[in-house]
């Protein structure tokens, strides 16, 4: 039930899926050049969400992807799936600070909470956690490296730019302020 790729992204790319939807999504920061060969699983409905999860993985990072329509299926306890349900409803080309998060998530102390939920996140980039930041506006707390959660951001920076939405701010805080990021 695991497909590794590569084409298309930035980085190699493993998905897991069962019957129930997508389970994990692993970034594979050595690039992988036989990742792209790696066996289907044997269900039929596993290997289908598989290859819709890679073209959406796809159109996401060449830009024509904003919101993923995905079977999910990410094992964790019901507070991290609370926080994981908020991560999805955290608009395309935005970012809010892990305080918001655990304001949204209905205990506005659990900053450190809603911090520890992100690290556990199955689901990287479908499951956006790169799209909270420190309250200052500092890039930190990615599984993955600060330059990944950096380049997914910019890349939706750059998305939204050519897309022209809505004429707001590509990365707004909560706050609406356009974010300056430091590392």
């Amino acid at each position: 039930m695991t497909s590794t790729f590569a084409p298309g992204t930035p980085f190699s790319i493993e998905l897991s899926a069962t019957p129930a939807g997508l389970t994990r999504i692993r970034i594979l920061l050595k690039r992988n050049n036989a990742a792209e060969h790696a066996p289907l699983p044997d269900d039929q409905l596993s290997q289908d969400i598989l290859t819709l999860a890679r073209q959406q993985l796809v159109e996401y990072f060449a830009g024509r992807r904003q919101r993923f329509e995905l079977p999910l299926a990410p094992a964790g306890t019901p507070f991290q799936q609370q926080c994981w349900q908020q991560l999805q409803q955290i608009p395309f080309g935005t970012t809010i600070s892990y305080a918001e998060l655990a304001q949204r998530v209905g205990n506005p102390k659990a900053s450190r909470a809603v911090g520890a939920a992100n690290g556990r996140n199955p689901l990287p980039i479908v499951i956006p956690c790169h799209r909270v930041i420190g309250s200052s506006g500092k890039l930190h707390g990615f599984a993955y490296g600060v330059e990944i959660k950096r380049l997914l951001i910019d890349l939706e920076i750059a998305a939204s730019r050519s897309s022209g939405d809505d004429g707001r701010p590509p990365i707004e805080t909560v706050s609406g302020q356009l974010s300056i990021f430091n590392t």
